[in-house]
């Protein structure tokens, strides 16, 4: 297990270069930090998102009173769906998973983008509520490499098995973890440590 400035560089590394959209957020719904992904999606530089509220990008406003805000992240992991105004005023609805984490003694929301759609809203089968199990090592690695943003022949590439055997060890640990995206598996083993090599 690396050592938590080992998983912060892990983290930092898997959330910038991750073609999924990500964002952190603090417990008052501010942008702390957010990825390129994220910020090709919504269309807006940088320096116009952190520090902002996130419920001042969502089309009607925010969809959580401050009440029920705090009792989502309180339950530590969740998903929903919510449509985006992009900086060109065109809306996107993004299905999204949501994790929180307490660090130094501060909540920290992160969020990544399951699925977008620009053509309205549409529904996915909820996760599976199992509890999460322990990944094997090969499906920790396969799952930093996700993480990390490469596709299922670069990773197999990378570790000389079959394409076969990547999506095998993928669909595996997002049952593991109750997953039910590569995105979704990113965001909970991120979360939970199971990214650490």
């Amino acid at each position: 297990m690396a050592g938590r400035d080992g998983w912060a560089a892990l983290f930092s590394s898997a959330f910038n270069a991750s073609r999924n959209a990500m964002v952190l957020l603090d417990e008052h719904r501010l942008h702390l930090e957010v990825n390129g992904a994220y910020l090709k999606l919504l269309g807006y530089p940088r320096d116009q998102l952190v520090g902002r509220p996130v419920w001042e990008f969502v089309a009607g406003g925010p969809e959580l009173t401050e009440r029920q805000w705090r009792a989502t992240i309180a339950t530590g992991e969740f998903t929903g769906e919510s449509a985006l105004v992009r900086a060109d005023g065109t809306t996107v609805t993004v299905q999204y998973a949501g994790h929180t984490e307490v660090v130094t003694g501060e909540r920290r929301v992160l969020f990544v983008a399951l699925s977008t759609s620009r053509w309205g809203r549409h529904s996915r089968r909820p996760a599976d509520g199992a509890a999460p199990q322990a990944l094997s090592p090969r499906e920790r690695e396969v799952v930093r490499l996700v993480a990390a943003g490469d596709t299922g022949p670069e990773i197999a590439e990378q570790l000389h098995i079959a394409h076969d055997t990547v999506r095998t060890h993928v669909r595996n640990a997002m049952a593991k973890v109750g997953a039910r995206s590569r995105a979704h598996l990113v965001a909970k083993a991120l979360g939970e440590g199971h990214a650490l090599i």
